[in-house]
């Protein structure tokens, strides 16, 4: 006969956090988030850390590479959505990985027997409005000369006019030399007021340029998340159909770890495609999601290097409305993170926990944090920010922007589904919708962080692993819910002002 669970399947809005001694040192200048992303050994450090426990959702409207160097220039991650075509996912893979701690490798380049329409193609295909002209139009070709906008005006030249009569030449560029450090390299920029600073070999062949405002970006985001190379970090998603095709392309292009992106991850599928990855590729790769002890302990055997835990609780998810299938967040990640500790105390190894879905309030990812997920990620939370790759609309008096699930007939994403038979989306487990739009990433999410941290120091903890192992959590009734939020008072309208 069938197993029953007659605990009932919880949420994190059931559930608040009781103080513990507030210490002097428990303020939040003093709390450090830093979290493991990859399994490691006890006593051992993780091959990749965050700074801070974020991660966007593998999502066609969240994670592109925009999203992906804004949030590792914070200290997070983000998994670029691979419900794309394979050289499209490895391209955002690389332009993300050329952000390197100021030193850029040029992504705008031409000849310069091309023309001023040529330049502005460019400016609208990348965005850039500085083009460095080399011998053969590459990267790495000899520099000839440099245009921005200030080198042309539309309204006085031509389109064709050559970009060699209108460029500043390199006989008047200020550049640098190979080899030059960073700290050299912007002290040039500010000596002689200078926006982009390129530097080149012995031979004149071009290397990098560096930006006056990546200078002013990375001493704004002291915690990016870099890599050896002084790039940023950056993740994939994949799913258990053409992994085969799409890990190699997205390895060649750089990616730092993998993520099967799946509804359901307790399945012979994702067991099969970790092995692959694991046995194929110097790549760390996470798998799930699952919501309870024995999918977690499956994929931990399949070697994967965290587990995703969460089942329908994403705020466009409707998997258990059509499937009857999935589990209360909260439940879910508490059986989870038992069985991950109990895994740790027999091997020595301890493998991370993403909390998947289920986030409504900010305070729901302290939850989560003390509940014992390592790292949170997010879809709707971030959807809402410039950085997102939808489209910002009015409707109505308000600002908002597209989101809409991967299981949605608009993403069409069938391959998420761990399944055999018709290859093709049958029946939808994602809704097409709006959320409200809240302006920059930054902004937001240091808003988010302050409240973490302040939480953090009314428990008595100065890190994750001192909240997931001092927490006291409590049950809330119904009735102590509505005490939790504004009542028996009459409620200003914002409009409203004293006279």
């Amino acid at each position: 006969m069938a197993t029953y669970y007659l605990e009932p399947s919880r949420t994190f809005s059931e559930f608040l956090l009781i103080p513990n001694l507030t210490t002097k040192d428990c303020t939040p200048n003093n709390v450090d988030l830093k979290t493991p992303i990859t399994k490691f050994k006890k006593g051992e450090e993780p091959a990749i850390s965050l700074n801070i426990p974020f991660s966007s959702a593998v999502m066609q409207s969240v994670s592109d590479h925009n999203m992906a160097t804004a949030l590792a220039r914070c200290g997070g991650i983000s998994f670029i959505f691979g419900s794309q075509s394979i050289e499209d996912q490895a391209s955002m893979v690389r332009k993300v990985k050329e952000y390197k701690a100021g030193f850029v490798v040029s992504r705008s380049n031409l000849k310069p027997d091309q023309s001023l329409q040529d330049v502005l193609n460019l400016k609208e295909e990348n965005g850039h409005s500085t083009v460095a002209i080399t011998e053969d139009g590459t990267s790495s070709g000899k520099l000839l000369g440099i245009v921005t906008s200030r080198d042309y005006r539309l309204s006085r030249d031509s389109l064709d006019k050559p970009i060699s009569q209108f460029m500043t030449p390199f006989s008047s560029l200020i550049y640098g030399q190979s080899g030059i450090t960073l700290p050299e390299a912007n002290d040039l920029i500010w000596e002689k007021k200078l926006n982009c600073l390129p530097i080149v070999d012995e031979n004149q062949h071009l290397q990098h340029l560096v930006f006056r405002k990546d200078y002013d970006a990375d001493k704004e985001n002291p915690h990016g998340l870099l890599d050896k190379n002084k790039s940023y970090i950056v993740g994939a998603g994949i799913n258990t159909k053409d992994y085969k095709e799409r890990v190699p392309a997205l390895v060649e292009a750089g990616v730092d770890i993998l993520v099967i992106d799946s509804s359901d991850g307790y399945s012979e599928w994702q067991y099969e495609t970790v092995k692959y990855v694991k046995e194929n590729f110097d790549v760390k790769i996470g798998a799930g999601n699952v919501v309870d002890r024995e999918g977690f302990l499956y994929l931990v055997e399949s070697g994967a290097d965290f587990v995703k835990v969460g089942i329908g609780g994403g705020s466009i998810c409707i998997t258990r409305e059509q499937k009857g299938i999935g589990r209360g967040q909260a439940s879910a990640l508490m059986e989870v993170a038992e069985a991950r500790e109990q895994y740790y105390k027999e091997t020595g190894i301890y493998v991370p926990i993403c909390s998947d879905g289920g986030i409504v309030h900010d305070y729901h990812i302290t939850l989560a944090l003390a509940m014992g997920a390592d790292f949170v990620m997010m879809g709707r939370y971030f959807a809402r920010f410039d950085e997102s790759p939808t489209k910002k609309l009015k409707v109505g008096n308000n600002f908002v922007k597209e989101f809409w699930g991967e299981g949605s007939n608009r993403a069409r994403n069938w391959q998420r589904y761990d399944t055999g038979g018709k290859q093709g989306l049958i029946f939808e487990e994602g809704v097409d919708s709006y959320v409200p739009y809240a302006g920059t990433l930054k902004e937001n999410l240091d808003k988010t962080i302050h409240k973490i941290k302040s939480t953090m120091c009314n428990c008595g903890s100065i890190s994750i692993e001192e909240l997931q192992n001092n927490a006291r959590i409590t049950l809330v009734s119904a009735t102590s819910l509505v005490e939790g939020g504004a009542h028996d008072v009459i409620m200003k309208e914002n409009g409203l002002s004293a006279e």
